[in-house]
């Protein structure tokens, strides 16, 4: 066998690398003995104490001295969908080719949820005419639209 081979069985750490666990409560002479480094009486001395997050020994917490009014507007997610999904969409018959798409139509066929806005994306090439309605439009969805002699139509949601 080569000497350059080590055994699973000559692997051992570093010198200095592991270093024993300081065990507490065993005596004074070893250094941690008696209180165990909890200091002497008082809720944090005992065992089973859990301070609460936030806790400031008694003083009002900042997140109560804070004051708190209005409300955060729940967003709107906006979903994009590619054209390249449209045109399988289309070849499998799922959308017709005269069909205007609209949010129903993107609904009916599982592509967004009620409450989505819908951005077109340009990845993929569209093949057939259509007018599409959209929260929005990428340039290079827009101008593959434009191309095959479709039209694209914004619809604003209040955000």
């Amino acid at each position: 066998m080569d000497k350059n081979f080590i055994k699973i069985g000559e692997l051992s750490p570093n010198n200095g690398s592991r270093k024993k666990k300081l065990r507490l409560g065993r005596g004074q002479g070893s250094g941690k003995g008696g209180t165990c480094g909890r200091g002497h009486k008082g809720a944090k001395s005992r065992s089973g104490f859990s301070k609460k997050i936030g806790f400031e020994g008694g003083q009002m917490p900042i997140q109560r001295r804070s004051p708190k009014f209005g409300f955060r507007k729940k967003q709107k997610k906006i979903i994009g969908i590619n054209l390249d999904i449209i045109q399988n969409y289309i070849d499998k018959g799922r959308i017709k080719k005269e069909n205007i798409l609209n949010k129903e139509i993107f609904l009916k066929n599982n592509l967004i949820k009620k409450n989505d806005l819908i951005k077109i994306l340009g990845r993929g090439e569209l093949r057939s005419p259509l007018k599409i309605y959209a929260y929005k439009f990428s340039k290079k969805a827009l101008f593959s639209i434009k191309k095959v002699g479709g039209e694209a139509f914004f619809y604003k949601n209040i955000l």
